[in-house]
């Protein structure tokens, strides 16, 4: 009688202990699955990210710290020339002196179809807003190593061309907040209107505030089938703002990655901290593949939906008022010798009768 009254008891004890142990094995398994799930996926994602790096990003057409790789032996990659120097926190193409040119040229031709370039400046000076100038530019170019008038580089260029403008030339112009960043694609004859801020070559272009910006300043160009995005970031919220997007653009292969800038009589210190170039790995589709060209002159499909009409400039009242006068002056002159050549005509000719 008792020990059927002690297994009574002890029956509900055993239950319970054995489905407590059921429930915290069942826990303690999916809590283990959770954390392997956990493991596998961070790990995965961090060599995600460490194959992009060592993948996409190439180094040789890169420009980062500490800069090896660039001056004048014969193992160095890039080549600076005029005014630019390296220090260990930039290289700095042109100080905030007058009458400056500087640029640092890649020496190894970009054979990649597909890309993506990033770069991050400083732009910084003692003068005012609009007393300074006069800006860099970021090159893709048939020809290196030139010096000329478009932000330190020749006019004319084959290639592309992005352009930090810090001054505004144009300044009866108010259609745009400097500084400003623009596209131009050159094809060997086209040719940067300075004086008009490049408006009727550009191909996009947007406002940046990135002139002594308390922020770090970057600036993204993506170049893939055919299209060209221009992306910003200098307002410091870390993400990308959409600047230009142009589709149809064509580009050849084997052109020198570059940077350059000028200062005339306004300056300022035009710095590139660094310039990273990844390769972009795109899909294309058979047809995609048997139509892609071979691309020898830059252009873009369709150039007459960029083209901007520049209007003339038109007199001002000054000007109007000195050209009017001059005018009347002229004729009284005229009529006045005219005058007299006409009173000694007529004396001589009566002269002739006596």
């Amino acid at each position: 009688m008792v020990s059927s009254v002690a297994k009574s008891n002890l029956a509900p004890l055993r239950s319970f202990c054995f489905l407590n142990s059921v429930f915290h094995f069942r826990n303690l398994r999916e809590l283990t699955w959770l954390l392997i799930t956990i493991c596998y996926l961070t790990s995965q994602s961090l060599a995600d990210d460490g194959d992009f790096m060592e993948e996409f990003l190439k180094r040789e057409y890169s420009l980062v710290k500490p800069y090896r790789g660039l001056g004048f032996s014969s193992s160095s990659q890039w080549d600076l020339m005029g005014t630019a120097m390296v220090t260990p926190d930039h290289v700095r193409l042109t100080p905030d002196l007058q009458s400056r040119q500087g640029a640092v040229w890649s020496r190894i031709p970009l054979l990649l179809q597909d890309w993506e370039l990033r770069v991050q400046f400083k732009v910084h000076g003692q003068g005012k807003k609009n007393l300074n100038g006069d800006g860099l530019a970021i090159w893709l170019t048939r020809d290196r190593m030139k010096n000329g008038p478009v932000f330190g580089n020749m006019n004319h260029f084959s290639g592309l061309g992005i352009f930090v403008d810090t001054y505004p030339n144009d300044d009866k112009t108010h259609d745009r907040t400097f500084p400003y960043i623009s596209v131009m694609l050159g094809n060997g004859t086209l040719s940067y209107d300075h004086d008009r801020d490049g408006r009727s070559t550009e191909l996009g272009g947007c406002t940046a505030m990135a002139r002594n910006s308390v922020y770090d300043n970057f600036f993204l160009v993506r170049y893939s089938k055919n299209q060209l995005t221009l992306m910003v970031d200098v307002d410091g919220k870390q993400e990308w703002r959409e600047c230009a997007d142009i589709t149809g653009v064509r580009l050849p292969t084997g052109y020198f990655l570059g940077a350059s800038s000028a200062t005339g009589d306004l300056s300022d210190n035009h710095d590139i901290i660094s310039m990273k170039l990844y390769e972009l790995t795109v899909e294309r589709t058979p047809q995609e593949a048997e139509e892609g060209e071979v691309v020898t002159i830059p252009r873009v499909d369709n150039m007459e939906q960029f083209q901007v009409e520049v209007e003339e400039e038109g007199m001002s009242g000054v000007q109007l008022f000195f050209t009017l006068l001059f005018t009347v002056v002229g004729l009284v002159v005229l009529g006045v010798v005219g005058l007299i050549v006409y009173g000694r005509w007529k004396e001589n000719k009566r002269k002739r009768f006596y």
